[in-house]
Order: structure tokens, then sequence, then C-alpha cells
């Protein structure tokens, strides 16, 4: 495959998958998670691939979720596809048998901060941000962030994280248990790198099956609610409401939502 959207390579045993949209902050759209899903298949059928780690390219974003024009213009059909393509990515990485690192290099935000939860282990470089924007832009992370944020952080801040739609420092997302490790961003690689080394070391078949035993329990809720989640989102998508959202980020403006507070 021509990657247009990414950098995928394989080294020593690792399956290196780098978001490369630097000029929108390594933003996702439908090329983007089509590629970054056929990286991931090719690394789970690769047998002397036994770690896979996203990143995103530069030093400012990991990624900054969806893009928000493409997002304004989207019809309740266009969701419906996107988020079904999406879905496609997050079962990829629970079934992939591998674990999976995400290095957070800066931004983690909206569909990038659920990228992140979707990996088995996050590990930051020490300016990096996370958070949700969904009701900020009136949308809902319902691609693995309604599902998985309590079972990271708890019931009450996952409610704060996805009501707020505040941003956390990774020391603060460390402190919740949201991340796993907080280094210099000059050490962020090597960091991920001596973390694969030591994966590589263990029983490639009990790592797989202590990803599908720790998977279980969340699995047997997560996929019916995801899909429930991504229906009521598509229906949402194109409204009056779900337009001034999109809009007034695109326009650097707050937005006003008083008027759908109706009586």
């Amino acid at each position: 495959m021509n990657y247009e959207d990414i950098i995928y390579e394989k080294k020593e045993g690792i399956g290196w998958i780098t978001i490369n949209r630097p000029e929108t902050y390594n933003s996702i759209v439908g090329l983007t998670i089509k590629e970054m899903l056929h990286a991931v298949t090719d690394s789970a059928e690769d047998p002397e691939v036994g770690v896979i780690v996203f990143t995103g390219a530069g030093e400012k974003s990991f990624s900054s979720g969806g893009n928000l024009k493409a997002l304004n213009a989207r019809s309740s059909n266009d969701c419906r596809n996107h988020m079904r393509l999406f879905s496609h990515l997050a079962i990829a990485i629970r079934t992939c048998g591998k674990p999976v690192i995400a290095a957070v290099n800066g931004y983690a935000v909206g569909a990038g901060h659920e990228l992140h939860v979707m990996c088995d282990l996050t590990i930051a470089a020490d300016h990096a941000k996370f958070g949700q924007t969904g009701a900020r832009i009136s949308s809902v992370p319902v691609a693995g962030a309604t599902q998985m944020m309590a079972r990271l952080v708890g019931e009450k801040k996952a409610r704060e994280i996805l009501f707020m739609c505040r941003q956390y420092s990774a020391q603060e997302a460390l402190a919740m248990g949201l991340i796993n490790h907080v280094v210099p961003m000059s050490d962020l690689y090597p960091t991920v790198k001596q973390w694969c080394g030591e994966i590589l070391e263990k029983s490639p078949e009990s790592l797989r099956m202590a990803k599908t035993s720790l998977n279980q329990e969340s699995d047997q809720n997560l996929w019916g609610n995801m899909f429930s989640g991504f229906e009521m989102l598509s229906l949402h998508t194109g409204s009056e409401e779900f337009k001034e959202g999109t809009s007034a980020f695109i326009e650097k403006r707050k937005a006003n939502f008083r008027p759908y507070r109706k009586k």
C-alpha cells in the first residue's frame, strides 16, 4: 500500500505507525484511518512484529482528532460511514494479539485522545496535553472514550473529562492513571524502544493470552455500546446545533448553545 497520511515502518520487531499530517496537527480523516488499519493488520499478521507503536509526526501533536472542516460538512450518513471505519481500527487494535503503545509527542485530543485510550500502554512527552472536545463542538466521543475512560480513571474523573472538555498536562494524566509514563521529549522514543525491547523478551503467546483476557470483560459491552453511540451521533450530525459547535471552532469563537436549550 502506498501511504499518504501515515509513515509505516517495521524495525527490530516493532511496527511503527506515524500519523504524518503535521500541517493539521496530525488530524485524522477517513484516509488516515484506512492506512492505520492496514498497517495494524499487517503488523498483526507479521510473526516478526511483537509490538506496535502509534505516534505523530513532529513535536507538537500526537493527533488533534477529527478535521473540523470535514466534520462541519458531514451528513448523518457521512458520520455513520466514518464511525464504522473508526470501529474497524479499534477492533484491529484490540484483537491484534500484540501490545500496542501510544508514544504521545504533543496534543492527544478528541479522536486522537480516543486512539491513545484504545492502545494498551501510553508513554508521553512532558509537554503533551490530553483531553476530549466532544461537547465543546457538539459531538460525542463514542469511539472509545465513553466506553473505556471510566475503566482507566474512575467514573467521576471520566465524567469531568467528558463533560468539561478540559485539557490535562502529562503529569496530571499520569496522576489520574490515564497514561503509564512521562519523559522529556528527547527521551520519548528511546524510552518507547526500551519498553518495546522489554516486551519483545517476553513470551508472545503469553502476551496474546494476557491481552485477550484483559480485554474480555470490557469487550463484552464495548462494541454494542460503541455502535449504538455511533448511531446516535450520526443522527445528531448535520443538525443546526452540531453545525454551531463545529462552525464556532473553525471561526475561533465561543459556541452559543443557549438557543438549543428549549423549554
